[in-house]
């Protein structure tokens, strides 16, 4: 949760409230510096205003206050006139390394932020405010839109992935399959904390190349493999551990049964499921991320909605688990873990 959010939740100051309202500002000014490619420009060398805007592509005019904001708001450091990444920035929202998470970023800010912009017409009409019907068979037609897309989705699953790998008791079992698995962020964490485990990702065909080329990058190829399919049309390979990440929340209630029935299908007896995602506190009152993932998810596909961790357990039940529990991961995420009766 956002400290902006903390803030106005503890003391409905004006100066809060206004605070919270002009929110977005600061946060499109962080995703339009990775869409301009600021924290990659400075990665080699610090550079002065001028450097710098000629380097992504800024116009002088609006250059200068907007490096010094982003200093203003911890991103950036200036000594002797000449920018630099804080460490941060630089570990985390330069490109060319493995630990960037600025996908999920550039997609805010080409397509979430605009979504965002339609909320009051979302919340009036009920309807979705995206003529995107989530075929993503489209979107992967263009690798290089796919690629991107798929960064993202690695951007907003690394850090869950690598407490999952931590935590969840692994050394029990042999094999993992993720569901939906984009570029393979879970499998390659787990894989990498646990020499012992096989298995790999399954997703849409065309994801394919992008997903082996990230696992190569690792160095997993003889431990991981790809698995082309449609979760929704296709009974999902069998492995010990199915991984569902951040999925559940983009399908209707049917779906979502449906998908949990499958995973049960294809568990052996002792199996387990872990369900991953922003999950909404059960008292839908503490965790603001989570319900403003919900939001965005209304607003963008028709029947899609977030969930509580009583709401999933009470699906993965229905769907024959046993033993469900929640478990926190990092922010505002949660598991949800479900065992197949023995």
């Amino acid at each position: 949760m956002g400290p902006y959010l903390t803030a106005v939740s503890e003391d409905l100051s004006p100066e809060g409230i206004q605070q919270l309202g002009s929110a977005f500002r600061a946060s499109k000014a962080l995703l339009s510096a990775v869409e301009l490619g600021v924290f990659t420009a400075l990665a080699d060398q610090p550079l002065d205003a001028a450097e710098l805007a000629e380097r992504t592509g800024i116009h002088p005019r609006g250059a200068r206050d907007f490096f010094d904001a982003l200093l203003a708001l911890g991103m950036l450091v200036r000594t002797d006139g000449r920018y630099a990444n804080t460490p941060e920035a630089d570990f985390f929202l330069d490109r060319r390394k493995p630990s960037y998470i600025g996908g999920m970023a550039e997609m805010q800010s080409v397509s979430g932020y605009r979504l965002w912009s339609s909320l009051t017409q979302g919340l009036r009409s009920g309807a979705p405010q995206t003529d995107a019907k989530g075929d993503f068979n489209r979107l992967y037609e263009d690798q290089s839109r796919a690629r991107r897309y798929l960064q993202a989705m690695t951007a907003g699953s690394l850090g869950s992935a690598r407490v999952i790998a931590a935590r969840f008791p692994w050394q029990r079992y042999q094999s993992i399959l993720d569901v939906g698995t984009a570029q393979g962020c879970l499998p390659v964490q787990v894989a990498l904390a646990h020499d012992h485990l096989r298995g790999g990702g399954f997703d849409l065909p065309a994801g394919q190349p992008i997903f082996e080329d990230y696992v190569r990058s690792f160095g997993l190829t003889d431990r991981l493999r790809f698995f082309p399919g449609d979760f929704l049309a296709d009974p999902l390979p069998p492995a010990d551990v199915l991984v569902l990440g951040n999925i559940l929340c983009d399908l209707d209630l049917t779906q979502k049964s449906a998908l949990l029935a499958k995973a049960h299908a294809a568990l052996p007896v002792g199996g387990a499921l872990i369900v991953y995602e922003s999950i909404i506190d059960d008292e839908r009152r503490h965790n603001a991320s989570a319900l403003l993932t919900s939001l965005a998810m209304i607003l963008a596909k028709d029947g899609a909605f977030g969930f509580t961790g009583a709401d999933c357990r009470r699906w993965m039940h229905e769907a024959g688990f046993v033993d469900t529990s929640v478990e926190p991961l990092e922010g505002p995420r949660s598991m949800v873990v479900g065992y197949k009766r023995a």
